[in-house]
């Protein structure tokens, strides 16, 4: 099957195409999500959202990963398994929680730390998960989370999600995001230290983001946007007494963005300030200068309602504001708030629905 690319979001309906061109009709998209790493909380926050009532309201859910293991995790929650293979031909039609069978887990998996079996066995997900979507098998994907170090270890290099994602899908121009609710994070690095992220801070590359986040997000949401830029120094260096950053790079970068692109940008805006401005709805995104700068701040105000989000992939894929948890892994104590807001925005950014985060504040 391959995907037809028409959804009508005023009717949430969405039109795929099989090999001989016969038109299939789902009433809800398909969210395919991928199960994390096995050794953490992932297979348990991903049934417990699959099947979440409320959410199967907008979406139907397949899980992405072992079945059998799946039916173990299925049996210590519910006491019985309610996981039934995936049906090609109707997700829909298929009674309990479709997964598609990766069958990649031994019997025995350790639990609660990083494992070679249970990291490759993470990856294979993610690529299984791209698979489905160019086929035209499900809509969009939410992935629960997986370990650097396991995926690390079972030969994957790869320094998280959005690196692994852009790989498979031959996206040159990326950029990691955070949802929740109207404040909407968009990132200038990543996973780098301190020192080399303080370094990237620079006009150019804040003009190509902040045009390509004005794009994405007109893309996403369907009308212009205004972005305000967060200072990377106290109070955005308070006109240059605690810094440079802010009157070498970011400002040049801002007026150049607003002359030469008639982007509605501002700031740069004091960090401690601006990412709370943002949450009230003052900006439609902010752009924050560092890792945690912004992580920090979307924790603190949306811990889990908060959604991790690729910008500028062909494809929607979202994933939880969270990690592993070893230590609660197994317990059927992990919450699955993240995991549900992820897989609603998933299907929200698909335009097949208007569903409303469970757990969190509506955008």
């Amino acid at each position: 099957m391959r995907l037809a690319g028409i959804f009508m979001s005023g009717d949430n309906v969405s039109m795929v195409e099989d090999r001989e061109g016969e038109e299939l009709t789902r009433t809800k998209p398909v969210v395919g999500i991928t199960i994390g790493d096995a050794a953490g909380i992932g297979p348990e926050i991903s049934i417990k959202a699959a099947t979440d009532p409320d959410l199967c309201l907008f979406c139907t859910p397949v899980l992405i990963g072992d079945l059998n293991f799946l039916e173990g995790s299925s049996k210590k929650l519910f006491g019985r398994s309610i996981l039934r293979p995936f049906s090609a031909s109707d997700p829909e039609d298929a009674k309990g929680i479709c997964v598609f069978d990766t069958a990649n887990l031994p019997e025995s998996v350790p639990i609660g730390k990083d494992d070679p079996i249970t990291g490759k066995a993470s990856a294979e997900c993610i690529e299984m998960a791209v698979r489905l979507l160019r086929e035209g098998h499900i809509d969009a994907v939410a992935t629960a989370p997986i370990s650097k170090k396991a995926i690390a270890l079972g030969g994957y290099a790869f320094p998280g999600h959005t690196e692994f994602f852009a790989e498979l899908t031959g996206a040159e121009k990326f950029a990691m995001s955070f949802f929740a609710g109207h404040l909407r994070v968009v990132l200038l690095s990543t996973h780098v230290s301190l020192k080399d992220a303080l370094a990237l801070v620079t006009e150019d590359r804040l003009v190509d983001l902040i045009v390509f986040v004005r794009k994405e997000l007109m893309r996403l949401l369907g009308r212009d946007v205004s972005i305000a830029v967060a200072g990377v120094n106290p109070h955005a260096s308070e006109g240059g007494m605690f810094g440079t950053e802010e009157k070498k790079e970011i400002i040049p970068a801002i007026e150049r963005c607003r002359r030469e692109h008639g982007i509605n940008v501002t700031g740069p805006y004091s960090p401690d300030t601006v990412f709370l401005r943002g949450y009230r709805a003052e900006f439609d995104a902010v752009i924050a200068c560092y890792h945690d700068q912004a992580t920090i701040a979307v924790k603190s105000l949306s811990f889990g309602a908060a959604v991790n989000v690729t910008l500028g992939l062909p494809l929607i894929r979202t994933s939880v504001d969270h990690g592993t948890a070893y230590d609660i892994a197994g317990k059927g104590t992990a919450d699955a708030s993240s995991m549900k807001a992820a897989v609603l925005l998933a299907a929200e950014l698909v335009g097949g629905t208007t569903a409303k985060r469970i757990g969190g504040p509506t955008a």
